[in-house]
């Protein structure tokens, strides 16, 4: 009995060591469970990202059309609302910027003495951005100049990164713009830190933006194996939880141009790729494996905004993705309204002075509505924005001070270099300076020059089948023309698809007087003759290259009035009282010439509501249509079509007599 009890009780104790030894058993699991958690947390850190690209100088609010409305949109003011709204709910969000954040408006013109557009992103809290191929538009000189005017101005700057800068085949006319490169502190990369998470910032220049910056005297290492090479460096080199790429490179339809796209497959460490250059606005980002490419389109129409989470791999998921439009619902920050008027001030008394004309000047009353932008380079048809403008150019040249009395034959005026359009109402000098904002001239002022050239009839048919045939694969290159009626048809071979094409001329410049049926009168083309052509400076030197990109087969060798082949189109700079005839302010002048109403302001006349038969497309498909008058290019195709086919023939022939008599001597030797 007294062992039986003595062994009851041992088991009351085994009983309570046993429950014991769970119950710490229990918190041991429950602390390593906690741990886990813990480190799952610490796993699942979360990054805020702002971002904006091609913003292309449009510091202040324009009017525009934006998803099929006319809208004012866009400015720093607004932009800077949303980055305070957003980070009041996430104060360490990351500020980035894709490149092209200056050129497009009338505050490049004060480029390279302020530094407006580096010095108000520092204001707004960026915290890196690259460069774009605009940012070269004032060649070397004036990127150094602004360059050392930002440093000089001691205000907060974003970094500016970019890594495949050539510097071994760089020169010494490079080494001045390096120079200000190490002044400035551009690096290859960066590392930041929001919400405890290590970010490794990449910047990179893309082939496509190299190829649209005609005055860039830098040289850049392929895109894709430069980044490879610098995230290789950082996992080295650095301690980092996240990768992201600030790209001015781009997206593209064709998969194999896609330059972006192309760098997110052959470098997938990349967690994200902020996309600039091509101006694309993706609603959902492009996914690559665990790469993520984002764009929220140019101009400040939209800032993008998005929150990542860290996964147990370590790589990050996307969420609450979204383009924000800046549309005037968005208030305006009242303190970078301030800021922004400090720059200002210098436009009107730096830049607009030289021309009688201050920014807010209206010029015209429009009661139309006008294609845009986009309309002129995806809608492959005449357009009443590239008629007013290649219009304008003649007018200006005509009505010049100090004109040489030749008439203009031709104006050309290519898609891309249209940066905006109008909207119905009053349209002001900013408008007009905003719709073709490009570049510089000889006289180092801001603004391309109208050039004159000549042209053959024969080169005047070839660059109408350029843009029949060629610029549905180039869309920027679509030309919109003054003084040149031509049809295509579409559906015939490349390179002969224009079915007819002549001369224009008309009253006023070549604008025909409102209500005019056909009143222009038609002059057919002459191979030989010599056609006076004006565009502005950057088209001319584009319209030489096309030579050299077609290896010759595509002949445009634009001349001067003896015949001889242009050396420097600068040379060929149309002037107008001693001065640069400015493309913009040619265009500002043609508006302000019209008719005008009660208010003595000029009104855009019913004759640009719509189309002239400028460009007419001719869509048939029957047999007839679709080989009559074959041009050398044509005969050319067919030639090689059909020694392909004969070529082919001959080979299944040969296969087929092969065959035979592989089959007779297995006959034979059956026999045998």
């Amino acid at each position: 009995m007294v062992v039986h009890m003595w062994n009851r009780i041992k088991d009351k104790k085994k009983c309570q060591y046993i429950r014991w030894f769970v119950f710490l058993v229990f918190l041991l699991a429950f602390w390593i469970a906690a741990g886990e958690k813990g480190a799952a947390a610490e796993e699942g850190n979360r990054v805020s990202i702002l971002f904006t690209h091609d913003m292309h100088s449009h510091i202040n609010s324009f009017q525009t059309v934006y998803g099929g409305e006319d809208v004012t949109i866009g400015g720093f003011a607004r932009i800077q609302f949303i980055i305070k709204e957003k980070r009041e709910q996430f104060p360490e969000a990351l500020l980035v910027d894709g490149g092209d954040f200056s050129m497009g408006s009338l505050f490049q013109t004060v480029y390279e003495t302020q530094a407006s557009e580096l010095r108000l992103m520092g204001v707004m809290g960026y915290d890196a951005t690259t460069f774009g191929n605009h940012e070269f538009d004032f060649r070397s000189k004036g990127l150094e100049n602004m360059l050392r005017t930002a440093v000089g101005s001691g205000d907060e700057l974003p970094s500016l990164l970019v890594c495949n800068v050539d510097w071994e085949q760089a020169g010494e006319e490079q080494m001045e713009i390096k120079a200000a490169f190490e002044e400035y502190g551009v690096k290859d990369y960066e590392i930041v830190e929001k919400d405890g998470v290590k970010i490794a910032l990449v910047g990179v220049f893309g082939q496509d933006a190299l190829a649209c910056a005609p005055t860039c005297a830098l040289s850049f290492r392929n895109p894709a194996q430069a980044v490879a090479e610098t995230v290789e460096e950082i996992r080295r080199n650095e301690d980092v939880d996240m990768l992201v790429c600030l790209s001015h490179c781009g997206t593209n339809e064709d998969i194999k141009k896609s330059e972006d796209e192309i760098i997110a497959q052959k470098v997938p460490e990349l967690d994200v790729i902020i996309s600039g250059h091509s101006h694309t606005t993706l609603e959902e980002p492009l996914v690559y494996g665990d790469t993520y490419i984002v764009s929220a389109g140019e101009y400040g129409k939209a800032v993008g905004f998005f929150s990542m989470t860290q996964k147990e791999d370590e790589r990050w998921q996307m969420e609450g993705y979204e383009l924000i439009p800046t549309t005037d619902d968005i208030p305006e920050d009242e303190g970078m309204k301030k800021e922004i008027a400090r720059f200002e001030k210098n436009i009107d008394e730096d830049y607009l002075s030289l021309f009688s004309y201050t920014a807010d000047q209206v010029l015209a009353e429009n009661n139309y509505k006008f294609s845009t932008v986009r309309d002129l380079e995806q809608q492959h048809t005449e357009h009443n924005l590239g008629n007013l403008m290649a219009d304008a150019y003649i007018y200006a040249v005509e009505t010049a001070e100090g004109y040489d009395g030749i008439p203009v034959d031709v104006a050309v005026v290519p898609s891309g270099t249209v940066r905006d359009t109008y909207v119905p109402g009053e349209i002001t000098v900013e408008d007009v300076f905003n719709s073709f904002s490009l570049g510089i001239g000889k006289d180092g002022i801001p603004g391309y020059p109208i050039i004159s050239v000549y042209l053959t009839g024969k080169e005047l048919k070839t660059a109408a089948e350029i843009d029949a045939s060629v610029s549905d694969f180039m869309k920027t290159a679509r030309l919109y023309m003054s003084g040149l009626n031509m049809t295509y048809n579409p559906n015939r071979l490349i390179l002969n698809r224009v079915t007819d094409i002549y001369l224009t001329k008309g009253d006023n410049g070549r604008m025909l007087p409102a209500g005019a049926d056909g009143g222009a009168e038609r002059i057919e083309l002459e191979d030989d003759r010599l056609y006076r052509v004006v565009a502005d400076l950057y088209s001319g030197q584009m319209l030489s290259a096309v030579t050299d990109m077609s290896h010759g087969l595509l002949s445009l060798v634009p001349k001067y009035a003896d015949g001889t082949p242009v050396t420097d189109f600068e040379d060929c700079i149309v002037y107008d009282g001693g001065k640069e005839l400015k493309a913009w302010a040619g265009i500002a002048k043609y508006i302000s010439s019209f008719e005008t109403n009660a208010d003595g302001i000029s009104e855009i006349p019913e004759y640009y509501k719509g189309s002239q038969g400028r460009k007419n497309v001719e869509d048939k498909k029957d047999f007839i249509s679709l080989i009559k008058n074959p041009n050398k290019y044509a005969l050319m195709i067919a030639a090689v079509v059909l020694l392909a086919v004969l070529m082919l023939a001959a080979i299944v022939i040969a296969l087929v007599k092969l065959v035979k008599r592989m089959a007779a001597r297995r006959a034979i030797c059956k026999k045998i």
